[in-house]
Parts: structure tokens; sequence; C-alpha cells
């Protein structure tokens, strides 16, 4: 049988739709930021070859295979793999994104350009410091507060209706991509909720079983905390779950306007 070739105006690419001939090398750059709090160095950026031919697709597998075969000091948050738990949350290809969902093959040119997320205090190489990103999003206190007592017999129920006003809010992973890129989180963070604390705070205010609906927008009416959003966007284009904080801030701004009313 005659082996099969692609036609040269093809725009199916060996190596990204599908794996090349077995023992055939794809080998792809990639720069990953590295800094160590420990050696009194300053950042640098370290290139590394990965052969693409024994490597899984996404860029999660890149930087595994970095780790477990080339250096083993390169440190990097990662855990489901899957985009559910955010860890692997940092910039790559010059946009914020999880490494787990990012395929290398969706990268552009020769060369793939890994970062930690921006404007956030670095732990170690890829880790960023999220202690003040989780201590904002603590600061809405992100549960169901209630004045009446619970059921007795049951939970509390909620139409259908109302359930469906939670889509596109649940759904965020907290992974921090969006606030990373933020300019006005970058300006004013510590004052400034940002918008991935914004979206969950909107997302406990449209909840029809939340009894404190009132104090949680007296707490976001706010000349920094709310109004620092300068709709810019960045939050909505970099999100890697396809949601839509900037929209969230603009419910929690519209709901603002119509109590007043």
């Amino acid at each position: 049988m005659a082996e099969f070739t692609l036609p040269k105006n093809s725009r199916i690419q060996p190596g990204k739709h599908f794996p090349a001939k077995p023992g055939a090398k794809q080998v792809r750059v990639f720069k990953v930021y590295r800094w160590n709090p420990d050696d009194g160095q300053n950042p640098r950026m370290d290139t590394f070859e990965v052969d693409l031919a024994s490597c899984g697709p996404m860029v999660l597998d890149a930087l595994i295979k970095i780790k477990n075969e080339i250096d083993s000091t390169l440190t990097f948050r990662r855990s489901c793999r899957e985009g559910v738990c955010g860890s692997c949350a940092m910039n790559i290809d010059g946009t914020n994104t999880l490494a787990c969902t990012k395929a290398i093959g969706d990268c552009r040119g020769g060369e793939v350009h890994i970062y930690p997320l921006p404007a956030m205090p670095v732990v170690k190489d890829l880790v960023p410091d999220l202690t003040h990103f989780y201590a904002q999003f603590a600061s809405i206190r992100p549960w169901l507060r209630t004045q009446s007592a619970p059921p007795a017999d049951r939970e509390r129920l909620q139409s259908p209706e109302d359930r469906r006003k939670l889509d596109g809010l649940y759904e965020c992973i907290l992974c921090g991509s969006c606030t990373a890129g933020c300019p006005s989180h970058w300006w004013n963070g510590d004052r400034y909720l940002g918008p991935a604390v914004l979206l969950q705070a909107y997302r406990w205010v449209v909840d029809s079983r939340d009894e404190d609906t009132g104090a949680r927008l007296d707490e976001l009416e706010d000349s920094f905390r709310l109004y620092r959003c300068h709709t810019i966007l960045n939050c909505t284009r970099t999100c890697p779950k396809g949601l839509n904080p900037a929209k969230a801030i603009a419910e929690i701004k519209k709901l603002i306007i119509q109590r007043r009313t």
C-alpha cells in the first residue's frame, strides 16, 4: 500500500492535529521565567528544548517533562490537569491562561514564552503569591448568608429560573487569570477587589436563597472596592473558562443604581 502524504497546501499540521511518525523528533523551544529567592540572583529566562513526539499536547505536559527529565528545580503549581482547580494559571504566549488546557500547538511562533501571572509577587519561578488575592475573596464572605431559620425537613429550594441566574458565575475556579490581567487591579490592588472577586460577589448577590443582599451591596458600594473598574475588558478576554467578569461588575453597579430609585 502506498504511503499517505498530505498535499503541500494542507492546513493539517503533523504534531498538532495528529502524532508524527514514530521516532520522528519534533523539537519545540520553551523559554521559562526563573527566579529563586534563596540564591540572590536576578530573574532570568531559561531555554529548554522539548521533543513533542514524547510529550503530551498541553503546555503543562511540557513543563512536567522539563521538570522530570531536564531540570528538577523548575517550580510550578498543578493539580487536576482538567481546567477545574485553577492551580496552573500562568502567562503563556502573552496570555493569562491555564497550562493544562493550553495546547502547545496553539502557541504562536517557534518559541513558547512562559511567565508567572503578572502583577503578583512571585514565590519562586512560575508560582505567584496569591495571599492577597484570597484575602480579598474572603472579605466578601462568599457563603450563603441567611436570617431565617432553615427548613426542618429539606434544603433551601431554588426554582430552575433562579438557578439559571448563576450560570456563568458559579463556574469561576479562582485561578486569578482575570485579576492578574486587570490594569485597574495593578494600580489599586490594595483596595480594588478585582474582577474575580467581584464576579464571585455578584454570584451571591443574585442567589435567590441569600437573605443579605442589601448588606452585600452596601459593602461593595465604594469608590475603590467596586468603582475602580474602568471596563477595560482584559478580564473577559483572558478568562480560561469563557466567563464574563466585566458583565458581572456592570450588573452590580446596575443593582446599586436601581435600589436608589
